[in-house]
């Protein structure tokens, strides 16, 4: 595996953390997370403190299991985004056969 950037590193780390955030806004115990998203508590705690071992499943699971899915894919399409929009519309094709 490729050596993650510490870009990426800081990301993963303030996701993590965000994800706690969320976890105790909603009053939600740790344990709770992990049955809904079906990982061990474990995982869930290397996913709160940004280890970036953690397969992308098993975050996004713990993503869905908070209730904050929609929000993440939300942010990620290009069409909710004025560049995304205007580029997506700049290389439609102009007629289809």
């Amino acid at each position: 595996m490729k050596d993650i950037s510490r870009t990426v590193q800081h990301a993963f780390k303030e996701m993590g953390a965000s994800l706690k955030t969320w976890r105790r806004i909603y009053a939600l115990k740790a344990d709770q997370v992990a049955e809904r998203a079906g990982i061990s508590p474990g995982t869930l705690t290397k996913i709160e403190n940004g280890d970036p071992s953690v397969s992308v499943g098993a975050f996004l699971e713990v993503v869905k299991s908070i209730g904050m899915l929609d929000t993440l894919s939300d942010s990620l399409d290009p069409l909710n985004h004025d560049l995304g929009r205007a580029r997506v519309t700049d290389n439609l094709p102009k007629r289809i056969r």
